[in-house]
């Protein structure tokens, strides 16, 4: 008898259970929203047009020094005096550091003395030999010797002159990374001088985009710290390799203003502008739809909507220049994206 009561329980709680999922379910089907696919959805759309393109491209990129060195001493030796400081302005050849020379020009004395004499013996073996006094070898040796000694003066003539550090080329002190009373050596950086006279701009370019620029060609260019300064630079190279991001380096020489207003490391663009007499259809950016390997339209025909496959030539601010897939009169949605599909049904919002 228990078991006939615990097996009526049992079944009574599962009968209970079944039916409060059911009505669970129809619940929950009566609160989720039906959407109606016959149901015209509201749309903003586009009648598309052909117009007169004007393509404005720039391209960023860093103002670079003309030339620019680090110099150290050929020779070795002490730092006597440092010329020139940060921010100097200096010319080709103008002494910048001079090192201590004493000794050398202590040997230099030296040498100078045994010249002396030996021109003196020269001279008087010269007679002496003539008249068969000595033997001409003694001459030959004394001239040999003399000789000797005159190059012995030059090698240090050009040793004392680089213990005058001077200037390779005209430019601006960038760096001083010595003082006084330091010791100099070979290979040693002592000051860094930086030639921004001319300007060497380097912008990254992408592929599709490198063809337009030709070397030797003169382009527009400005600095961002100075909107209002035009300047112009000349492709003076365009690079064979791309970096990271698939870009390609493109070069140009380009002359300072008079007083140097543009300093190494700047940013600036160089801006291309073309104007195409052939006229193009340009719709908004935000009417497409898709991905960026196939970008796509809603092409309205019939009061229907329907996905339509586009090629993008250029993109211009918020809009996008199409080379294929839309034509003169075609009617594109703009606007009313949620719930629109490829075969809706649309209604056009004026």
């Amino acid at each position: 008898m228990k078991k006939i009561i615990l097996i009526i329980t049992v079944l009574a709680l599962i009968a209970i259970m079944i039916i409060r999922l059911k009505g669970n379910k129809e619940t929950t089907k009566n609160r989720v929203f039906k959407y109606d696919k016959e149901q015209a959805i509201n749309v903003q759309a586009l009648s598309l047009k052909l117009e007169n393109v004007n393509i404005n491209n720039s391209y960023a990129g860093t103002f670079e020094p003309n030339k620019e060195t680090r110099i150290s001493a050929e020779v070795q030796g002490k730092i006597n005096i440092v010329l020139v400081d940060v921010g100097s302005a200096v010319r080709k050849g103008q002494a910048l550091i001079q090192l201590d020379n004493a000794l050398l020009n202590l040997q230099l004395q030296t040498i100078e003395i045994q010249i002396e004499g030996l021109e003196t013996d020269v001279k008087r073996y010269a007679v002496l030999a003539s008249a068969d006094a000595i033997q001409g070898v003694q001459l030959e040796k004394t001239e040999l010797s003399l000789r000797t000694a005159k190059v012995q003066k030059a090698s240090l003539l050009e040793q004392i002159k680089k213990t005058t550090i001077v200037a390779p080329f005209s430019g601006i002190v960038t760096a001083k990374l010595t003082e006084e009373g330091a010791y100099a050596a070979p290979g040693v950086p002592l000051l860094q001088i930086t030639d921004i006279s001319l300007l060497k701009f380097i912008a990254n370019v992408p592929e599709n985009q490198l063809s337009q620029f030709v070397v030797n060609q003169l382009y527009s260019l400005s600095a961002d710290a100075y909107p209002g300064l035009s300047l112009s630079g000349k492709v003076s190279m365009s690079g064979s390799k791309s970096n990271l991001g698939n870009s390609f380096p493109v070069q140009f020489a380009v002359k300072n203003t008079a007083d140097l207003k543009i300093k190494s490391g700047m940013f600036g663009k160089v801006n291309l502008k073309s104007t195409s007499d052939e006229k193009r259809i340009v719709i908004p950016a935000s009417s497409i739809v898709g991905t960026n390997i196939q970008p796509q339209v809603y092409l309205v025909k019939n009061s229907h909507a329907a996905l339509h496959n586009i090629t993008i030539s250029s993109r211009i601010e918020n809009s996008v220049v199409l080379s294929q897939g839309l034509a003169q009169g075609d009617v594109i949605v703009t606007n009313g994206f949620i719930n629109l599909f490829d075969g809706a049904y649309v209604n056009i919002q004026k």
